[in-house]
């Protein structure tokens, strides 16, 4: 049997991808290990699936100035000592790393190790993590077309992002109960700001609930903590903080998504082939990485776009959300014909023909 060590942590988008292999790697009979932070999200995301887990120290490398960039470093290199004795002992086939900081020791102790190593980048530019990591990498797997061009010609793969199986498997009457709406023959939109919400997002929609819930149900994931209470029993609205093992259901029943554009979070509505408008977290509040993802899925026909500090209105909102109902089917066919759907196959294909004997 081989073994394989998974890592990458941080937020969920840096496990959630990992989560989505596990099927395929059990079934052809790896042995699979994670290694990720002592304390971080991906340790109670990982254990759900009674897979060892190995935490080790990590800081995070800032590009601002910050107290701790003066003691992060030596966490990292202690979590870089601890890697490379888990990986000698557990003497691993391939290492498959997800991104953030926590993988950066892991991917270069294996390779002090003579270990294969393939990393997966969602974003359409490289996270610094990510760049950090590349030259000890086997091969770069990736989501957009457009990150090809910055990658090493030798390692990179287009391969879009493995999805969890399960996501394919929704019940619509499921989630028609767990919705309860008065009007059932409404089409049903579904609204997600990414596992912590969108603050921003969740006001907008708000303030056009009177307007959209005359000719829709709308289905709203709001993120911890972000439930109004002044709108519940508003008739033809459903809010939740965060939907689990109820998401694929909400996907099965949704006709279109108005969504933020992390990378998984619209790789999985490409493979569910649904509708959305995409509202990306602007540049103020990050890297801009959000901005490019949406735009490449507008490109290639798979979205409509709101840019949020440019465009995002309460009419330009309700207008939009009517022309990608109205215009469902088109999206539907294009997004059928996309080559990045088989993502966990093609994973599954570059991890057998890398893995050490």
């Amino acid at each position: 049997m081989k073994t394989i060590v998974l890592t990458g942590g941080g937020t969920a988008g840096h496990v959630t991808p990992n989560i989505a292999l596990l099927p395929a790697l059990i079934t052809n009979e790896y042995d699979v290990h994670y290694i990720g932070s002592y304390e971080g999200m991906e340790r109670s995301l990982i254990e759900d699936y009674s897979i060892p887990y190995h935490g080790i120290s990590t800081g995070k490398l800032r590009r601002y100035f910050s107290l701790k960039n003066f003691t992060d470093p030596f966490r990292v290199i202690k979590g870089f000592f601890e890697a490379k004795a888990i990986i000698k002992e557990l003497k691993p086939s391939i290492v498959f790393s997800k991104g953030g900081f926590v993988s950066v020791p892991v991917v270069w102790a294996a390779k002090k190790n003579h270990v294969p190593v393939i990393i997966h980048e969602s974003d359409m530019t490289p996270g610094l993590a990510n760049k950090l990591s590349f030259s000890a990498a086997t091969k770069i797997c990736c989501n957009f077309p457009e990150t090809l061009e910055t990658l090493p010609k030798d390692k990179a793969c287009l391969t879009g992002s493995p999805i969890r199986a399960e996501l394919m498997l929704g019940d619509a009457s499921a989630a028609e109960k767990i919705c309860n709406f008065e009007d059932p023959d409404k089409p049903v939109i579904m609204v997600v700001g990414g596992s912590l919400g969108a603050a921003s997002v969740n006001e907008i929609i708000r303030k056009i609930l009177p307007r959209l819930t005359e000719k829709f149900n709308v289905m709203h994931l709001c993120g911890k903590g972000k439930l109004d209470e002044t709108l519940v029993g508003t008739k033809g609205y459903f809010q939740m903080e965060y939907a689990k093992d109820e998401m694929k259901d909400l996907f099965a029943y949704s006709e279109i998504v108005v969504s933020r554009a992390g990378a998984n979070a619209i790789c999985e509505l490409l493979a569910l082939h649904k509708p959305n408008l995409l509202i990306p977290l602007p540049a103020s509040a990050s890297r801009g990485d959000q901005l490019l993802n949406a735009e490449s899925f507008r490109k290639q026909g798979f979205s409509l776009v709101l840019d949020e500090d440019k465009d995002l209105t309460e009419d330009s909102l309700f207008d939009t959300i009517c022309e990608l109902y109205d215009k469902r089917e088109e999206f539907r066919k294009t997004m059928l014909k996309s080559d990045q759907t088989n993502a966990v196959s093609t994973i599954m294909k570059l991890i057998e023909e890398n893995s050490l004997e």
